[in-house]
Formats: C-alpha cells, structure tokens, sequence
C-alpha cells in the first residue's frame, strides 16, 4: 500500500446517488416526499399505539418499537442527504462521520433483531393463543426490546471503534449518500481486512441467527394454519402477511450489502438496495401494518372521531 497519498482527514465529500445534475430536483423531492412521509406514519403509528388503550399488547408494543426505529434511522441518513442536495455542500466532518454511521447502525441493527421478535410473538399467538398473555408478559417483551436495543449499540460500538483506528485515509470521497461502513473500508490506506472480516462475520451470524427464528416461527405458524378452519386461515395470514413483506425485503437488501465476502464491491448497485431499507422500508412499514391491520384502522377512526368531536 502506498502511504504517501495517505492523510488524516477532518472531512469526507459524500457524491451522493447520482452525478447527474439533471436528476437533483427530482431526486430532492421525490425523497422529500417519502421522508414526510416516514415521518408522519411512523411517529403517528407510535402515538396511535400509545393514546389507543385496546392497542397496549405485546404485538403493539413491538409494532411502536419498529416504528421508532424506523424513523430514528431514516432521520439520521434522508435530513443529511436532503441538504446535500438542496445546498449542493456535499460535505460532512469526520466526526459527524461517525456518529451518523453509529446511529445507523443501532438502528438497522435493531431492526434485524425486532423483526425476529415480532416473529416469534406472532408464532406464540397463533399457535398458542389461550396462553399468549402469560407467556408475553410485560417484563418479557421488555426484556426482548431491552436486549435488541442493547445487542445492535454493542455492534456498532465495536465496528465504531475499529474504525476509529484507521490512521489514515488516501481520498476524502465516499461513494455514497451516508457514512456506510463499506465504503469508508475501502479508502483506507491501512490494512483493514480485519474491520471487513468482523464485518461480515457479525452481519452474516445476526442475519443467519434472525431468519433462523424468522424461518422456525413462520413453519410452526404454517403448520397451525392447515388445521385450522378456513376462517382461521385467513385471519392468520392476514396478521402474518404486513410481517413477511417486510421481511423479505429488509433482509434480501441487508444480505446483498453485506453479507457477502470482503473482496465484494458492489458500487452503484449498492445505493439501489441501500435505498430500499434506509427511505423506502421505514415508509412501507407502518403503511403495510395499518392497512392490513383492523384493529389500526378502528384506533385511527376512533381518534379522528375524537378529534372531530372535541
């Protein structure tokens, strides 16, 4: 490696998701759009569940939690991006770096394991549903929100920290729309097979020990189903459906980045699939659930009905 082009750095340039400038309005505002979106859907789907008292269960508790996250990183990574579109400053300090690549990392993190989680409360009640409430007690649904919270701050300190040991960098540019951590990886000029290696062994263990679960729970719920009566069929997949489209989604895009060996690079196609789960999956996700949700639907009513009488 030729250190003599390598420097510290107090500043990336990120290029963005197109050099075209052409597509710099369109692009502004069709982003524009989904963020205000994201932002009115999931902060109302979290006070919907808060303010609706029939909605208080583990499976809405779960629901409030992705929809925080939702937000949370979309608003890390959509703000930044917008204003580098809209002021053409298409800088961000290194220190702002890092601290974007943390919180986006919590927060897919998280994400991965809640959507395990919310697999396996839709297993307990559909395949156990007299003993749902005593097996999804309040301390354990906390606890399990607790823990995803706790595992992906861990994840994204350690990926954090061995980043921050990188002495020196050979370009300030990234490739990309947001600090990610590939490719930061590829402009240093140090070694960094280590950071590569520990980055795809975590995202391949955390994928692999989720769609485990997701895979085990979704098999025990099919076998209930077919005994089920017709009735009972549909309501079952009906609750179970919003899950697994978001599902596939999410994780199809989180393998394709990185779960895959350190050499792969996959550029441009990269910020597609990136697209998909960091402005497009935190709008799907409250809209799915509530469209698909009756129970949604009537809070929503409710509060509009509550709203308009006041």
């Amino acid at each position: 490696m030729d250190e003599e082009n390598c420097s510290t750095v107090t500043e990336f340039i990120l290029l963005g998701l197109s050099g075209v400038p052409e597509l710099r309005v369109p692009l502004s505002l069709v982003f524009l759009l989904i963020y205000g979106v994201t932002v009115l859907a999931n902060l109302g789907m979290v006070a919907l569940i808060q303010l609706s008292s029939h909605l208080h269960t583990p499976m809405y508790f779960f629901l409030s939690h992705l929809s925080f996250v939702d937000f949370c990183y979309s608003s890390v990574i959509v703000p930044k991006m917008l204003a580098s579109i809209f002021t053409k400053n298409k800088t961000i300090s290194f220190p702002a770096c890092m601290v974007q690549f943390y919180l986006f990392c919590t927060c897919v993190v998280t994400e991965v394991f809640l959507l395990a989680v919310m697999a396996y409360d839709h297993f307990v009640a559909i395949c156990s549903p007299l003993l749902y409430m005593v097996i999804m007690s309040q301390k354990l649904c906390a606890e399990l929100v607790s823990g995803c919270y706790l595992l992906a701050s861990v994840c994204a300190v350690v990926h954090l920290c061995l980043t921050l040991e990188i002495p020196g960098y050979k370009s300030n540019v990234i490739n990309h729309f947001f600090c990610d951590l590939p490719p930061l990886l590829s402009l240093a000029c140090s070694d960094v097979s280590v950071n590569e290696v520990l980055l795809f062994i975590v995202a391949t263990f955390n994928e692999s020990m989720t769609i485990v679960i997701l895979l085990t729970s979704y098999l025990f719920i099919l076998i209930t189903i077919v005994i089920h009566s017709a009735e009972g069929r549909c309501k079952a997949f009906s609750t179970c459906a919003s899950h697994l489209i978001a599902v596939v989604v999410f994780h199809g895009t989180i393998l394709s980045i990185y779960c895959r060996p350190p050499s792969g690079n996959g550029g441009d196609a990269d910020k597609v699939a990136t697209v998909l789960y960091t402005v497009v999956i935190p709008t799907l996700n409250p809209l799915i659930y509530s469209l698909r949700n009756k129970d949604v639907k009537e809070a929503f009513r409710k509060a509009l009905s509550s709203k308009t009488h006041s």
